[in-house]
C-alpha cells in the first residue's frame, strides 16, 4: 500500500492564508450586506415617507434626507462589515490606525465635509428650495437637487449644472421669482420733438391690455432720463407666478406691440445713439492758382 503524500508546508500556509483572507472578505460582505440592502429596502423609504408627510410642500428636505440618508448607511454598513471581519478589535485598540484615519480623513475629507456642512445649511434655508429659480455669479437656472456636496440646477439652456455647496453658501444668491408675482420693466426711447405725455400714456396702455398683465398692481408709467439724443420713458407692470411664464415671450410681446402701436399713433422712436446736427454749412471757391510761365 502506497502511503499517502502530505503536501509541503509551505504549501499549507499559503492555503491557510488565503483561506482566512477569503473568509474575512465574505463575512465583511455579509455584514456590509445585510445593512446595507435592509436599509435600503425598508429603513430609508420608512424615513423619507415620514419626512414627505411632515413636509407637503418642501421638496428640497425629502431629497436631502433620502441623500443623507444614504451616506450614512453606507457608512454604517462599512463598519458593520469590518467588525464582522473580526477587525473591530484592531480599530478600537490600535491608536495607531486611529490617528492615520483621523489624518486621512482630515486631509482629503476637509473640502467634502466642508460642503456637506454647507447642503445642511441650505437645505435648512427657508428661502432656498428645489423647484427655485435662483441667479448666482456664474449663471441661473432651477434648482433640482441639494446632495451632500453639491446642488444641481438646471439652466435656461435644459443643462444641469453641478454647483458645489459652499459656493452657494459663501456667495450672494438672488431670487427673482421668489415669490407668487413678478415685475417686468421694459425702456422706450422717444424723440425730443415728440409729446413725451402722450408717449406715456400709450405705453400704460400697451401694458395693462397684454395678457399675462396683473391689474393689481396696475401698470405704471414714468420718465426716467433726458438723454443727449433721446428721451429714456419706462414702463413697470406686474406678473402672476413667474415660474408658470415665459418671461421672454411676454417681453417680446411687450415690444412688439410698442413699435406697431407707436407706428400707428406717429410716435418716433429715437435710438439712444442718434446725433442731432444743426448749424449751416459754407462752401467757398477758390480760384485755381496761375501756372508759372516759363522762359525760353
Amino acid at each position: 500500500m502506497i502511503g499517502q503524500i502530505s503536501p509541503p508546508k509551505w504549501a499549507t500556509d499559503i492555503f491557510s492564508a488565503y483561506n482566512q483572507v477569503f473568509s474575512e472578505l465574505f463575512w465583511f460582505l455579509v455584514g456590509f450586506g445585510v445593512i446595507y440592502l435592509v436599509g435600503q429596502a425598508f429603513l430609508i423609504p420608512l424615513i423619507t415617507r415620514v419626512v414627505r408627510t411632515r413636509n407637503r410642500n418642501n421638496p428640497t428636505i425629502e431629497t436631502a434626507a433620502k441623500t443623507y440618508l444614504q451616506v450614512l448607511l453606507i457608512g454604517f454598513a462599512i463598519l458593520t462589515g469590518i467588525i464582522a471581519a473580526g477587525y473591530g478589535r484592531v480599530l478600537s485598540e490600535s491608536a495607531v490606525i486611529i490617528a492615520a484615519l483621523t489624518f486621512a480623513l482630515g486631509i482629503a475629507g476637509q473640502q467634502v465635509f466642508g460642503s456637506l456642512i454647507s447642503g445642511m445649511f441650505l437645505v435648512a434655508d427657508p428661502d432656498f428650495n428645489v423647484g427655485d429659480w435662483i441667479e448666482w455669479q456664474g449663471g441661473s437656472g432651477t434648482v433640482e437637487a441639494v446632495d451632500f456636496r453639491v446642488t444641481r440646477v438646471r439652466t435656461p439652456d435644459n443643462e444641469t449644472v453641478s454647483i458645489p455647496n459652499t459656493e452657494l453658501t459663501t456667495n450672494a444668491i438672488t431670487r427673482p421669482y421668489g415669490r407668487n408675482t413678478y415685475r417686468i420693466t421694459e425702456q422706450a426711447y422717444v424723440a425730443y420733438d415728440e409729446d413725451a405725455e402722450r408717449a406715456l400714456l400709450e405705453l400704460q396702455r400697451i401694458a395693462a391690455a397684454l395678457d399675462p398683465v396683473l391689474s393689481d398692481p396696475a401698470p405704471n408709467t414714468r420718465l426716467v432720463e433726458l438723454g443727449e439724443n433721446a428721451i429714456t420713458i419706462q414702463a413697470e407692470f406686474w406678473i402672476d407666478d413667474p415660474r408658470d411664464r415665459d418671461l421672454t415671450t411676454i417681453r417680446s410681446d411687450f415690444r412688439r406691440t410698442v413699435k406697431r402701436r407707436f407706428d400707428e399713433e406717429g410716435i418716433a422712436l429715437a435710438p439712444p445713439s442718434a446725433q442731432s446736427l444743426s448749424g449751416e454749412v459754407t462752401v467757398t471757391e477758390r480760384a485755381p492758382e496761375s501756372s508759372a510761365s516759363s522762359g525760353d
